[in-house]
């Protein structure tokens, strides 16, 4: 259970969150050459604006279910990177040196559009990081639900989702493209996609209270106690 919901829910949830606040950043401060100040304006305005997105999309999978918010997102994420960041790299407007090398701080970003398209990427954050602390709990019996919700959860957050930046910056080096480093998180949102969507059962209707004797009744006497006297006598 814990490597399904790892390699089905958590790794496809750390890469997209990972790319949407933290590649987009170092793509944009090192392959586009965007100021340091601007860089910063532009995904922290994008972050800003699409905050209240978290509790959109976690009362929305209240509603319909976590699987369809959460698995839904990686899939537009990675359908859409790669046409996201072409348009990154078209409004950033880098210079170049003489060998064809980016100039360092040397672009002349256009901020709003820059902001829209990192907003679009934390969108699709929130989509699946809101619902996603509910699906865990609702997912692993009570017995087991620390410990098991816990390395799925620190693992693919932790490994899938906190070497975005390196193995993407790796596979650029090695190939010369600066778009090569999508493949990573496009691939594994995708393997989350299919995983989860084949083998993850949907949580959201699980009542976690009936593992230990169901909901009691704040209005209840408490047990071994009758009725007030005065109902009673009634």
């Amino acid at each position: 259970m814990i490597l399904l919901v790892l390699i089905g829910m958590t790794a496809g949830q750390a890469v997209v969150w990972y790319t949407g606040q933290f590649y987009a950043l170092l793509f944009l401060q090192t392959a586009m050459g965007v100021p340091f100040v601007d860089s910063y304006i532009i995904v922290g305005a994008g972050i800003v604006l699409a905050s209240p997105f978290f509790i959109f999309f976690g009362w929305l999978s209240d509603k319909i279910g976590r699987k369809p918010i959460i698995l839904g997102g990686c899939l537009v994420a990675a359908v859409t990177y790669y046409p996201i960041y072409n348009l990154m790299a078209a409004f950033s407007h880098p210079t170049f040196d003489a060998a064809g090398k980016v100039v360092p701080a040397g672009a002349a970003p256009e901020l709003f559009p820059l902001i829209a398209l990192v907003f679009i990427q934390v969108l699709y954050v929130t989509a699946v990081y809101g619902p996603i602390a509910a699906f865990l709990v609702e997912f692993f019996p009570a017995k087991i639900r620390y410990t098991s919700l816990s390395l799925p959860y620190h693992l693919g957050n932790g490994w899938f989702g906190g070497f975005v930046p390196l193995i993407a910056t790796a596979i650029v080096a090695a190939t010369g493209n600066i778009y090569a480093g999508l493949f990573y998180p496009i691939i594994v949102a995708l393997m989350s996609v299919v995983v989860g969507g084949l083998f993850i059962k949907e949580s959201f209707r699980n009542r976690i209270w009936d593992e230990v004797g169901g909901h009691i009744d704040p209005n209840a006497p408490p047990r071994g106690e009758g009725p007030p006297e005065s109902a009673l006598a009634g």
